[in-house]
């Protein structure tokens, strides 16, 4: 059995976020490629975004810090800290409004 504390990840992750010239990081906290579940902690400084992309399965996005937008072609939806996105199944984005860290949980489909 394992422990992570997400808060101390989350602040890892943007701290390394606004040291990088990409302005986002990702670490897999959970899970893996060859696994159903995957969760990965994303920091992202103001700004970055997740380029538009397929969805690989059912996932959600919980905002641990910050401000987002998720976008789906015409539609988007933010969060802030404290929230929960639920990622539609098509293409979409991710953009931080503000330095951000969220939680990413991925249930691929087979």
């Amino acid at each position: 059995m394992q422990r992570a504390s997400l808060e101390v990840l989350a602040r890892q992750q943007l701290e390394l976020a606004a040291a990088s010239g990409g302005g986002h990081t990702a670490n897999t906290v959970y899970g893996g490629r060859e696994t159903v579940l995957r969760q990965t902690v994303i920091g992202m400084t103001e700004g970055a975004s997740l380029a538009e992309h397929e969805n690989p399965g059912e996932a959600t996005v919980q905002v641990f810090h910050g401000h987002v937008r998720l976008s789906a072609g015409e539609l988007s939806r933010e969060g802030r800290t404290g929230d929960l996105l639920i990622v539609p199944d098509s293409r979409h984005s991710l953009e931080a409004l503000e330095d951000s860290a969220v939680l990413l949980t991925v249930a691929k489909l087979s």
